[in-house]
């Protein structure tokens, strides 16, 4: 496992069109959903690739409360080249949580090589 840090960190939102609109469920019924991109810088001191890093963190909206309380795992990189390099991940949140949106507690880590199941 080879931690990662993450820099520059923001939120920026999705483009207002059909593919990203969508619902989130809560206690199993649909509620509609704000589609969101965390975007900042990741910064990997290996000299290795790093596959499939998995980013972690909490988000909090303008009123102080959790946004996704059980979940903090958000999503994904794929690729994780030497040095610095530019990410951006997916994340739906209920449009009941007021903006912005505070991002706390970030990071990630991966692995330098295919992960075998």
């Amino acid at each position: 496992m080879i931690p990662l840090k993450l820099k520059d960190l923001h939120v920026t939102p999705c483009p207002d069109t059909p593919e990203y609109t969508n619902l989130v469920t809560s206690n199993g019924n649909p509620i509609p959903a704000r589609c969101l991109f965390i975007e900042g810088t990741v910064v990997n001191r290996s000299k290795n690739t790093v596959l499939n890093a998995d980013v972690f963190g909490r988000l909090y909206d303008a009123n102080g409360n959790e946004v996704l309380p059980e979940r903090t795992r958000l999503g994904a990189i794929e690729e994780v080249p030497p040095g610095e390099s530019p990410f951006s991940i997916r994340i739906s949140v209920p449009v009941t949580s007021a903006l912005p949106l505070t991002l706390e507690q970030f990071k990630a880590s991966g692995f330098s090589g295919t992960v075998r199941r």
